[in-house]
């Protein structure tokens, strides 16, 4: 049986996203986050949250993000890039200074396993169950529409408040037969529910390969082919097919440098659904649209994320 080393960062909420993607890019073979502000806010949900109860186990303050590489010779040189990495994110404004590590073994047979038994079918919005793919056990309301995913690619469950506040938003612009443009796709889940909810197409990019290849298997659970075309690009570089709805779930920071380019391909009316924001830089993302000629249309928080829609002007 194959053996994993567990490489447990502490570290604040900021830095997320990006330790996120790193551990990803080092070939993480997942990803856990535990963020004690789960266990203390009410979701209005009939099948609970997803997380061990034991608070014992989360962070009194800030998060732990959980990654899991291979254990053999590569191991120290990976984790020497990976702490490495994560200095350097001082170019993004993000403090890492009090970051810790802690590296543990794990069997591959108890890691791989044993944390689908918290991972339910989750009702996230007006319409959407988020489904597991292998969980039979739920029951689907008359006006719910039932969303498939596969975790097992480290991009999430698709019950991240940052996930939620996107779809939520989603559920607000998107009309018959629109063309959506999803930016960092990661598991495909705000490509697949735009589908869902009517749009004609979507165009999912992605910097990282392996979200490219989440998105392909996502979306064939849930019946969608053609309809989603997922490639790897960075941002909207080079990008010139118009959209109806831009989705972008990602940092404050790199929200602001690609609105320029979304103005450019937004259709006239068209809406901007933007998540991944940390509340305290919010202002940062609605002076960027502003001075780029959108208008903000709706403003919503959860938890300290914030998800803005903006409509061009």
């Amino acid at each position: 049986m194959m053996k994993w080393n567990e490489i447990l960062i502490h570290t604040n909420h900021d830095a997320e996203e990006l330790i996120t993607n790193i551990l990803n890019e080092s070939g993480s073979n997942g990803v856990i986050i535990e963020d004690l502000l789960d266990l203390k806010v009410e979701r209005p949900t009939r099948f609970g949250e997803i997380y061990d109860i034991d608070e014992s186990k989360y962070p009194k303050t800030g998060i732990y993000i959980k990654g899991y590489l291979v254990d053999n010779a590569e191991f120290n040189q990976k984790l020497a890039e990976i702490k490495q990495e994560i200095n350097e994110l001082t170019q993004f404004n993000i403090p890492v200074e009090d970051i810790s590590y802690t590296i543990s073994s794990v069997d591959e047979e108890d890691w791989a396993t044993s944390w689908k038994k918290y991972y339910k079918p989750t009702k996230i919005s007006d319409k959407f169950l988020i489904v597991p793919n292998w969980e039979e056990d739920y029951t689907l309301g008359e006006d719910e529409i039932k969303l498939v995913l596969d975790p097992g690619m480290a991009f999430g469950t698709g019950t991240h408040p940052t996930t939620i506040l996107s779809i939520q938003g989603l559920e607000k612009v998107i009309k018959e037969d629109d063309s959506v443009i999803d930016v960092g796709c990661g598991s495909g889940v705000l490509s697949i529910a735009s589908i869902l909810l009517g749009a004609r197409n979507v165009a999912a990019y992605d910097l990282d390969e392996v979200a490219v290849n989440s998105t392909n298997i996502n979306k064939k659970l849930n019946g969608i082919n053609e309809e989603i075309s997922a490639q790897k690009n960075n941002l909207l570089k080079g990008i010139t097919n118009k959209a109806d709805v831009i989705v972008a779930n990602i940092l404050a920071e790199i929200i602001v440098d690609l609105i320029e380019d979304a103005k450019a391909i937004i259709k006239p009316k068209g809406y901007l659904v933007l998540s991944g924001i940390i509340d305290r830089k919010a202002e940062l993302v609605k002076d960027k649209l502003k001075n780029h000629d959108f208008k903000i249309i709706e403003e919503k928080n959860m938890e300290h994320w914030v998800m803005i829609i903006a409509q061009a002007i």
